[in-house]
């Protein structure tokens, strides 16, 4: 066997190695018991309150983001072509079908609210169906464990009814259309 293949398998060997037991898995769920009501970011937790500036400088908290409707969605973008395919999508074929409910869009990069504001001009998303907060000290982003393309439903009662990455609308039109 020649040098250079058996430093192939000592390299291949030692990677391996360092995925311990993850080669294995046991499909144990590790992540942490939720309880129901108990405040957090997870699913069928009440929703973290929140306080944040949309971008006509009117406070939005998670009690007036969902008052006299079913619930509210909130997406979280960075303005990049990725974030407006996925709100292109939902102003398109989601946000239509559930008018008695709120959409958000939350701008966590811009740092103000004439930023916010600016950037929801700027891409196509000023006035509509959106309405665009402005999460200048990250409360959303930090409340609901979110980043770039994260989206959160929370329902009339504040309870988190999801919490995960934006695919193709289908779990969001699924979680939308069980509100009760």
């Amino acid at each position: 066997m020649s040098s250079s293949r058996v430093a192939g398998m000592m390299l291949i060997f030692a990677l391996l190695a360092g995925c311990g037991d993850n080669l294995i898995p046991s499909g144990e769920d590790k992540r942490p018991v939720v309880t129901a009501g108990s405040s957090g970011a997870a699913v069928s937790q009440k929703a973290p309150d929140f306080s944040v500036q949309n971008t006509s400088y009117v406070m939005v908290t998670r009690d007036s983001s969902v008052a006299g409707k079913k619930g509210a969605v909130f997406y979280f973008t960075m303005w990049c072509p990725i974030c407006d395919a996925h709100m292109s999508d939902m102003r398109a074929s989601i946000a239509s079908s559930f008018p008695d409910v709120n959409f958000y869009l939350v701008d966590y990069v811009t740092g103000s609210v004439e930023g916010a504001a600016a950037s929801a001009v700027s891409n196509g998303y000023a006035g509509g169906v959106f309405s665009v907060l402005a999460d200048v000290n990250h409360n959303l982003v930090n409340g609901f464990d979110a980043t770039m393309g994260t989206t959160v439903v929370i329902d009339s009662g504040g309870i988190v009814r999801m919490n995960e990455d934006y695919r193709d609308g289908t779990a969001l039109y699924a979680v939308l259309s069980a509100l009760p």
